[in-house]
C-alpha cells in the first residue's frame, strides 16, 4: 500500500479531531480547483455527459494536448500519440507495463517518489536506485555507469518531487546523449513542470532532437497544475505503438477517464 496516501488519511483524522495539522504528505494544492473549471464540470453534468468515454480520452481533450505541447513546450504530437488516464499515477503505470518485461530493469535517480519503485517491481522489474549527487541530479557520467544489458528505461523526473530540481538543458542534452547512444526508453515524468522558482525553466528532454523525441514518453497531470488531484486526470505523449500498448491496459483496468473532468 502507498505510505503516502496512509499518512495523508491520518492527518485528515487529526485534523477533522480539531489538531492543527501541517500535512507534508502528499503534493496537493491547498486552495480549491479555479472556478472556471468547476464551472465546466457543472455543466458536462447537466447536459448529461456523465457515461463512458473512447478509453484513451475524447477527442476534443487530445487535441488541446497537442497544442499545449506545441506552445509550451514545443512538441509536436499527434493525437493518437496522446492518451488520458484517470491521473498521472495511471498513465505511469501503463507506460511502464507497457515498456518492461519480467527481470527488466529501470534506473530511479533518488530521492524519488515512492510510487516509481513500487509499480515497476508490480511489473515485474526491478528498480535500480541511483543515488543524485549535487543538487539532487544525476550526471551523464553516473547514469552510463548504471546502465546494463538490462536496464530498459529511466524514470527522469524534472522538476522533481520531493526535492524541487530541476534539470537544466545542458544537463538534459548530456543525459540524452547517453540515453539515445544505448538505446533505452525514458519516461520523463513532467507533472510539476509549472511549480518552478528562482528563474529557472522547465525544459523537456523530448525537446531536445529527433532520436530522444522518439525514446521518450511525457506523463503529465492536471492536478498540480490546474489544482483537481481528486477529478483524477492526466496524460501520456510519445511513440504510438506504446500509447496504443498504454490505451489496452486501460481500457482492461480503469476502461476510460472520468467523462466530467475530460468535458472541465
Amino acid at each position: 500500500p502507498s505510505a503516502i496516501l496512509a499518512i495523508n488519511s491520518k492527518a485528515k483524522e487529526f485534523s477533522k479531531q480539531g489538531f492543527k495539522v501541517i500535512n507534508f504528505s502528499i503534493g496537493e494544492p491547498n486552495f480549491p480547483t479555479p472556478l472556471n473549471i468547476c464551472r465546466a464540470g457543472k455543466k458536462a453534468i447537466d447536459q448529461d455527459f456523465t457515461k463512458y468515454t473512447a478509453a484513451s480520452g475524447i477527442p476534443e481533450l487530445k487535441q488541446a494536448i497537442v497544442k499545449k505541447f506545441k506552445q509550451e513546450n514545443n512538441l509536436s504530437y499527434k493525437p493518437s500519440q496522446i492518451i488520458v488516464c484517470p491521473g498521472g499515477k495511471q498513465a505511469l503505470f501503463n507506460i511502464i507495463f507497457s515498456l518492461i518485461d519480467k527481470g527488466d530493469k529501470v534506473i530511479v535517480p533518488t530521492p524519488a517518489w515512492i510510487s516509481y519503485s513500487e509499480q515497476i517491481k508490480i511489473c515485474g522489474g526491478k528498480p535500480v536506485l541511483l543515488k543524485s549527487k549535487k543538487d539532487f541530479k544525476i550526471t551523464a557520467e553516473q547514469l552510463k555507469k548504471a546502465i546494463s544489458a538490462k536496464t530498459k528505461l529511466l524514470i527522469l523526473n524534472s522538476p522533481s518531487n520531493p526535492t524541487g530540481a530541476v534539470y537544466n538543458k545542458k544537463e538534459l542534452e548530456a543525459l540524452a546523449k547517453v540515453i539515445v547512444k544505448h538505446k533505452i526508453w525514458v519516461i520523463s515524468d513532467e507533472v510539476y513542470e509549472k511549480i518552478v522558482f528562482d528563474n529557472q525553466k522547465h525544459v523537456s528532454i523530448a525537446s531536445l532532437g529527433k532520436k530522444i523525441y522518439k525514446q521518450t514518453v511525457i506523463v503529465n497531470s492536471f492536478s498540480k497544475t490546474y489544482c483537481m488531484t481528486g477529478w483524477r486526470l492526466g496524460y501520456a505523449a510519445g511513440n504510438e505503438k506504446v500509447i496504443s500498448s498504454c490505451a489496452n491496459i486501460q481500457s482492461q483496468t480503469t476502461s476510460s477517464p472520468c467523462s466530467i473532468s475530460q468535458k472541465a
